[in-house]
This record gives structure tokens, C-alpha cells and sequence, in this order.
């Protein structure tokens, strides 16, 4: 006997569910493979920050039971400054937002196959039909979506994404308690989500407080292996070397320490894809890549990529089965507008950021207090304008260096179509 049905995911993360969710609700035949044991998930794959905003929630239905701290302000820190933005968000427990969308998903009719790792996709002459798993096991579907993000099996093996070794971003993070989040030499970090530009502490990236409550918070840095990295990085250290240099170092953390088994780690990247779908197949989430390029926030931008695939194969498989190359590169244009609109100006925002120098990061948080108060969210956005207000005439060798690459191609998936 072989299993049939409308849509097989292969992964059950915020994308993978989140697709099963809105197909499941549409009564449509959906199984979802997930490579880790039901007893532990989402423990291999608990790697995220998890902070999202009030739009994020309110449009998906995430409800407060996975909510670790409502937040009120967004705080972006230079080595010797600060910045504070008043913007409600919300700092999830990853691991029970996982298992809701499961949970969730299931009680519409998805069906979850655990300790089911995706190996390969099964072809015909028409594009993909099915997928391979735990080697020689099979199913069968009018659509196969690979959600497994940078592993990307699938995809890769279709050559519909391209990843990219030097655009991977790599991070770590650790759940922590006695934290004086409200230190008098920094700003007050009490129900905060801080973002901190400082090479010293995460060259080519950011670090991050965020405060979940009490004397407790997740801390981490992620930096991408860009130039900027190579500028600035230690022969010695590796990432987990920069979060215990940070945490030894800043006397926030002094009395802090880490909560047993709250350590999570993970890799994104931080290109524009290529290519996101062919013949019977769509890449969603990470392995498209879709997370957030300028501060890794990968909730929604992932959801919202479940969505619009979710979407797509309504259309494919309303009225009369259409699976074709055409019919599901509407995946392709709706990832465009409506999941990652102006990605190709945010990528060069990326770039600019994090080749500034630290004097630089503590230039901009004093132009910020000086701007109008939207336009680092317009900047953020994508905006050309908003972009060049936060640029000085100091900026003008960082552009050149910029546009000297750009002009060489050396900048892998920032300019691609």
C-alpha cells in the first residue's frame, strides 16, 4: 500500500505548521514529516529567540499560554549609547509555541508523522509527487512543501534554493537568571527586547537581551561570516566564546546565571533566494531563507511564508488539480509582496549596518533621538528615503565600499533576481 494525500511538509517549525494549519482548515489531506521523536520535540530544534509583535499575534491567533513576557519597548544599544523605541512585542517559550501549532493544526485534521526524516523528493515527468523518508519509506502528494529550513533536503536536491555558506548566520543563546535589567550605567531593560551593535561583542552581527520576566531574560549574539566578521573577529573565539565574554564582562550579568537546559543554538541565511518552487513543489520558511535580514526576527516572516504557500495550493487544487511550474510560482510572487516586500533594498541596509564601525553605532543612536519617530521603522521597512535619512556625509567611503562590491558580485545573494 502506498499513502496518498493532498500536501506533504516536511517540517513541523513555525512555516511547516503554520501551512498545516491553514490547509487542515481548509480540509485538505495534509501529513507532516518531522524528523524529530514525538517525546522530545522540539528539543533538537528549540533554537529560537522567539520574540514577535501584537500583528504577528493577533493575525496567526497565537495564544498567551505560550507566551513567556509581553513586552513594551525595543532598545537598541551602541558600546556607548542607546536608543529607546516604545513598540509592544511579545517573548514566546519556542518550545510550547512549536507544539500549539501541532496541537492546533491536528484538531483541524493534520496528520503528524514523528521520527520521519525527509531524505529525498519522488519524480515523474510531471515534477515532484511524493517524498522519501527513513530511507527507503515513501508517500505520495499532489504537493510537497520542504520546511525543514537551511537543511533543506529537498530543496537542494531540486536545485530550487541555492544557500550560500558565507551568508549563513550562526547564533547561540542563553536563558539566564539575576540579571539587573535595570543597571543605572544602561537603559531599563525591564519588559524590553535589546538589540546591541558592538563589534567587540559580535563582529558582522548583533547581541541581544531579552527580558522574559523578573531577573530573567535570553541573551545571545549572532554574527554572519561576512568581511566585517573578518575585520573584526578574534583568532581565538568562537561564538560561544563572545555570549561568556559578554556575560564576564558587562555588569548586568554579574550575579547571573544560566538556567539549566535553556541553551539554543541555530543557523540562518541571510540571502534573496533565487528560486522558491517548481513542477508539484514549494520551499517555505528557512529553507527559502526567510528570516528577518536586518535583526533575525523569523516568526512572522516564517508564518507568513506558510500562509501564502497555503494559499497557493488552495488555488492549485481548487476546482481542477493544477500543479505545474506556473501554478505554484504564485508562491513565488506572493513571497515578494506580501512576505518579504522591498527584501533586496533590506539586504543592502544588512550590509551597511554591519560594516559600520562602533563609532559609527554610536552616531546613529544619537541620529536617531534627532529623526522623526518613524523612520527607523520606515528604514526597517525597506524605505530608500528613510534608508538615505539615517546616512551622513562620514558614510560616504562605507557606501563606496558597498557599491564596489556590488559592482564585483561579491555579494552572494544580495543582488540576485
Amino acid at each position: 500500500m502506498t499513502d496518498n494525500y493532498d500536501v506533504v511538509i516536511a517540517g513541523a517549525g513555525p512555516a511547516g505548521g503554520q501551512c498545516a494549519r491553514d490547509l487542515a482548515a481548509r480540509n485538505y489531506d495534509v501529513l507532516v514529516l518531522e524528523a524529530e521523536g514525538e517525546d522530545e520535540f522540539p528539543a533538537g530544534s528549540n533554537k529560537s529567540t522567539a520574540g514577535t509583535f501584537p500583528s504577528t499575534m493577533s493575525s496567526f491567533g497565537i495564544p498567551d499560554e505560550v507566551v513567556m513576557n509581553y513586552t513594551e519597548d525595543v532598545v537598541l544599544e551602541s558600546p556607548n549609547n542607546h536608543y529607546v523605541r516604545d513598540q509592544p512585542g511579545a517573548v514566546l517559550e519556542f518550545a510550547d509555541y512549536k507544539q500549539w501549532l501541532v496541537a492546533d493544526s491536528r484538531e483541524d485534521g493534520a496528520e503528524y508523522r514523528f521520527d520521519a526524516r525527509a531524505t529525498r523528493p519522488i519524480r515523474d515527468d510531471d515534477g515532484v509527487i511524493g517524498v522519501a523518508y527513513n530511507g527507503d519509506e515513501e508517500v505520495y502528494a499532489d504537493v510537497v512543501i520542504d520546511a525543514t529550513g537551511p537543511a533543506a533536503p529537498l530543496a537542494r536536491k531540486l536545485d530550487v534554493c541555492n544557500l550560500q555558506r558565507e551568508r549563513q548566520a550562526i547564533g547561540v543563546e542563553y536563558e539566564l537568571r539575576g540579571i539587573d535589567v535595570d543597571h543605572p550605567e544602561f537603559a531599563d531593560l525591564t519588559d524590553a527586547m535589546m538589540l546591541r551593535l558592538d563589534h567587540d561583542l559580535a563582529p558582522g552581527g548583533y547581541s541581544w537581551v531579552f527580558h522574559t520576566g523578573g531577573d530573567e531574560a535570553k541573551v545571545g549574539v549572532c554574527y554572519i561570516q561576512n568581511e566585517s566578521h573578518r575585520e573584526n573577529a578574534r583568532d581565538d573565539f568562537r561564538i560561544d566564546d563572545y555570549l561568556s565574554y559578554w556575560m564576564d564582562d558587562d555588569p548586568r550579568f554579574e550575579n547571573a546565571e544560566r538556567i539549566e537546559g535553556k541553551q539554543h543554538r541555530g543557523s540562518a541565511h541571510i540571502q534573496l533566494p533565487d528560486s522558491m518552487s517548481t513542477s508539484g513543489f514549494l520551499a517555505i520558511g528557512d529553507t527559502v531563507p526567510t528570516v528577518d535580514p536586518l535583526w533575525g526576527e523569523g516568526i512572522d516572516k516564517c508564518m507568513c511564508s506558510g500562509r501564502a504557500a497555503a494559499s497557493t495550493v488552495d488555488r492549485a487544487l481548487t476546482v481542477e488539480t493544477d500543479t505545474s511550474a506556473e501554478a505554484m510560482a504564485v508562491y513565488d510572487d506572493l513571497w515578494h509582496t506580501e512576505v518579504a516586500p522591498n527584501m533586496r533594498n533590506r539586504l543592502l541596509m544588512t550590509e551597511l549596518l554591519y560594516r559600520a564601525s562602533n563609532d559609527r553605532y554610536d552616531r546613529l543612536m544619537r541620529d536617531l533621538h534627532q529623526l522623526a519617530d518613524d523612520t527607523l521603522q520606515r528604514a526597517n521597512d525597506g524605505n530608500l528615503r528613510a534608508i538615505l535619512n539615517l546616512l551622513t556625509f562620514d558614510d560616504v567611503p562605507l557606501v563606496a565600499s558597498l557599491a564596489r562590491d556590488l559592482l564585483r558580485n561579491t555579494l552572494p545573494g544580495a543582488t540576485g533576481s
